[in-house]
């Protein structure tokens, strides 16, 4: 009788490893994006004015991002984001309010989550600047970061009434499981 022996092929293994490393490499960038960039190009604002870049979100909340960077003559430029109604003020010149704004200066970042769907504006403004700026902007909307639901927490009224009833449930429990205790080990 001759045995049987089953010899291992050399590679063989890795080879199914690579096999399955390439189409999860694929499905990983196939997976849909949850960022959109609006806005990726440069601006000129005259001295003393502002330009604006509209942000319609129908749906569902979206962290706004905002970067900008005054490639000439912008020293004193800022970003901010305002509602639609507050921008038709502005362009009024009517006393408005942001939801975020930068500081003044060459470069800055701004971030906001936006809960709400609406109508907003990104305003970049050059009222501080006595000469012209140019620009770059790039504006964007991840859709994907901060999912889940808002953290909060509750009163300290309501604090003090929580631990107060978990205490009475506890100590009213204990009370209960020792009477019966004693009852059973007095016998």
């Amino acid at each position: 009788m001759v045995p049987i022996v089953a010899r291992a092929r050399p590679g063989k293994g890795s080879e199914w490893g690579l096999m399955m490393i390439v189409p999860l490499a694929l499905l990983l960038l196939a997976a849909p994006s949850t960022s959109v960039v609006l806005v990726d190009e440069s601006y000129q604002i005259p001295a003393n004015e502002w330009r604006y870049v509209e942000v319609s979100l129908q749906q569902q909340p979206a962290l706004i991002s905002a970067d900008y960077r005054a490639e000439d003559g912008g020293k004193d430029v800022r970003v901010a984001l305002l509602r639609r109604e507050d921008l038709e003020r502005l362009r009024n010149e009517r006393a408005h309010g942001w939801l975020a704004e930068t500081e003044n200066g060459p470069t800055g970042r701004l971030r906001f989550r936006v809960r709400d769907p609406g109508e907003y504006a990104i305003v970049v403004d050059n009222r501080g600047g006595d000469r012209p700026a140019s620009v770059y902007l790039k504006v964007s909307l991840d859709f994907g970061s901060g999912r889940g639901p808002e953290v909060t927490t509750i009163s300290p009224r309501r604090r003090l009434a929580v631990i107060l009833i978990s205490f009475a449930v506890f100590f009213g429990i204990v009370t209960w499981s020792a009477r019966r205790l004693l009852r059973h080990v007095g016998r």
